[in-house]
């Protein structure tokens, strides 16, 4: 339900703000072991490997996706926060149109220069057709991933963060039993599993609608609402929606652009270390998921209390939500060094001796880092949340600069391990642009009440 974030105790609203977040990170990642191991299971190692393929293709089209949507919809926080109720639904207008608009172009351009993308990608012609045609499935299909986010992120952006976390379950769900269905019944492969996805997208976009009716009186649009008039109120306020949903956008395509590059990187090794790295960042990403949530909640609670001008509740809820950070980071790293090969071990069980000992040499290296990972969720969603985008952006450049250059010079210099490094140097640049964008931004916003309120 709607959750006003500028009343109450920060650092309890960001928990328990924070804790369906985390449970459906926990459950996103599951759901995407699962349906890698149905189609490994039903269709072979072949149709596994071109699923495997795109990957990097299909993450980066998700991060375009979750970056616009979510930076639309740091506009309907603010305004919330503002208790701005005729703004909320005109961001909610403004979103949707600019993100099936964004939708359909990115779309049509996706579909005309998808082979000669998967030719770049180097996609090896035995799994060329399965693969083209998963990830040609998947971007036809944008619109209701698309529509899915949005409304996600609107009802995040109201402060309810548990409707989402059952629609995801329920789609989780719902794309297991229909990549069941296609794959062993109707016998349509790989392309199969890519129907799935869509479709079980397409449910969640019907049940959030659903819910939005009968539980948000707030979001309830009247015919009125969708007349746009030409007019510089709807350039006015599409620029402001822009302003933030491009950069955010922008800086999540980069995020997927470097995994893209240590992909490649890490193929040139072999598949000892291709195993290695794959089970290791599959573990840290697990590892870092409270980091993570607790970001992605900071945000929500930023973009409410700067639309109420409560600045002081920003600086309050970024400090103790940033010292929690540090300590999950230490302890996440404590068990990773200490536990981190026994997990590897019952993560691929039958890998050999040098893969664990690989994995687990890539987990001793990134833990020592896990402090500097942690800031930058919490200093990137607080700009975010402010509607700042230039230093998280700057930050995303800096940090796919430095991975790609660590990665290459050091993995040509010492080696895989070498490319070990490239993480943590990545994370050191981003977290020092990123805490030096925060406050720089929040000092003078802070100055300023105090001044106000002692001229009153």
């Amino acid at each position: 339900m709607i959750k006003d974030l500028t009343k109450g105790e920060p650092l309890k609203l960001i928990l328990l703000f924070s804790i369906p977040l985390l449970i459906g990170n926990v459950f996103q990642q599951l759901y995407n072991i699962a349906d890698l191991v149905i189609v490994g299971r039903l269709l072979g190692v072949e149709a596994f490997a071109s699923v495997g393929a795109v990957a990097p293709l299909f993450f980066l089209i998700m991060f375009i996706i979750v970056g616009l949507t979510s930076g639309f919809t740091v506009i309907t926080g603010q305004r919330f926060g503002a208790k701005d109720y005729a703004g909320v639904r005109n961001s909610v207008v403004i979103s949707t149109i600019l993100s099936l608009v964004a939708t359909l172009f990115f779309t049509i351009v996706c579909s005309i220069l998808m082979h000669p993308v998967l030719h770049l990608l180097n996609v090896p012609q035995n799994i060329y057709h399965n693969a083209y045609w998963y990830i040609e499935i998947v971007v036809l299909g944008l619109v209701s991933t698309t529509l899915y986010n949005l409304l996600a992120n609107i009802i995040r952006a109201l402060g309810d963060s548990k409707t989402p976390l059952y629609f995801l379950i329920i789609a989780s769900v719902a794309n297991i039993f229909l990549a069941l269905f296609f794959i062993q019944i109707l016998k349509l492969g790989v392309a199969g599993s890519a129907i799935a996805v869509v479709l079980s997208q397409g449910i969640s976009v019907i049940l959030c609608l659903f819910f939005v009716k009968k539980k948000f009186p707030i979001l309830h649009l009247k015919k009125q609402d969708w007349l746009i008039k030409f007019n510089d109120d709807f350039y006015k306020s599409a620029s402001e929606h822009l302003k933030v949903g491009i950069p955010m956008s922008l800086q999540f395509s980069i995020i997927g652009l470097g995994v893209i590059v240590i992909q490649s990187v890490c193929n040139t090794f072999g598949s000892s270390v291709i195993a290695a790295v794959t089970a290791a960042l599959r573990i840290e990403q697990i590892a870092t998921l409270p980091m993570i949530s607790f970001g992605v909640a900071l945000a929500t609670f930023v973009a409410q209390n700067f639309g109420a001008k409560k600045f002081r509740r920003i600086r309050t809820g970024v400090i103790r939500t940033s010292l929690l950070s540090v300590f999950l980071s230490v302890l996440m790293a404590i068990i990773m060094r200490f536990w981190g090969a026994d997990i590897i071990k019952e993560f691929i069980g039958s890998a050999t001796v040098q893969v664990i000992e690989i994995a687990h040499q890539y987990l001793l290296i990134s833990t020592f880092f896990y402090i500097f990972l942690s800031q930058i969720f919490i200093y990137r969603n607080a700009l975010q949340g402010m509607g700042e985008v230039i230093f998280p952006l700057v930050a995303s450049v800096a940090e796919l600069l430095m991975r790609a250059f660590a990665a290459v010079y050091l993995a040509i210099k010492f080696g895989y391990i070498g490319m070990f490094y490239s993480g943590p140097i990545a994370w050191v640049s981003a977290c020092f642009i990123l805490s030096f964008g925060y406050f720089r931004s929040i000092k003078p916003i802070v100055y300023k009440i105090k001044e106000e309120k002692n001229l009153l």
